[in-house]
């Protein structure tokens, strides 16, 4: 009888390591499972899913805005002087052209553009059929200290029907934070900005 009792008392030893393994191991399972949710759902936040012309879903992975600032205003100066100093000699392409640079940047570009405009430059190069062309060597900006302050290093070709003169352009101008839109989606606006260096390096016959 005693044995039985032992035998009893055994087992139900046994059942309850079980159970308390059991327990365990739900309760580690259970935690597993929670924090690969949360992991999970953290993931999803970074992303963002656009229409694609509203026929299919792409998924866009967002990235820290703080991190690609600087990329974004390199981009950004060098988009305004391509717009501002790429010239055609047709009035509408030039009001069009000066548009979008003038919403990427404050007062003082439009100031210059009144100045060349008031002074006849843009009746001369349509009048000449003169095309102004730019290429960028670098874009430096100072992200360290807010405003940010940007220098922009490039080259300017003045294409006449006898020459080609080229141009070394130089100019400076501070950057400040404002709300992206379609006319200025890298959210920048360029302020104090003036052309430091203009100075001719070549004339080539055609």
């Amino acid at each position: 009888m005693f044995k039985s009792l032992n035998n009893i008392q055994s087992a139900f030893s046994l059942v309850r390591v079980y159970v308390i393994m059991l327990t365990l191991l739900c309760v580690a399972i259970t935690a597993c499972a929670l924090w690969w949710s949360f992991d999970f759902a953290e993931r999803q936040r970074e992303k963002v899913y656009v229409l694609d012309g509203g026929a299919s879903l792409v998924m866009a992975l967002q990235q820290d805005v703080n991190q690609n600032r600087p990329a974004e205003a390199r981009a950004h100066v060098k988009l305004f002087h391509e717009y501002f100093f790429t010239i055609s000699p047709d009035k509408h392409t030039i009001e069009q052209r000066i548009g979008q640079a003038l919403s990427l940047a404050g007062r003082e570009a439009f100031d210059q553009y009144q100045n060349l405009k008031e002074d006849g430059f843009y009746d001369r190069v349509i009048a000449a059929g003169i095309n102004c062309e730019i290429q960028t060597d670098s874009v430096v900006v100072n992200t360290q200290v807010y405003p940010f302050t940007a220098h922009y290093y490039g080259r300017t070709a003045i294409v006449r029907s006898s020459n080609i003169t080229y141009r070394n352009l130089e100019t400076e101008c501070e950057l400040v934070s404002c709300a992206r839109s379609d006319q200025n989606p890298h959210g920048f606006m360029i302020e104090k900005w003036r052309v430091t260096d203009n100075s001719d390096i070549s004339v080539i016959k055609r």
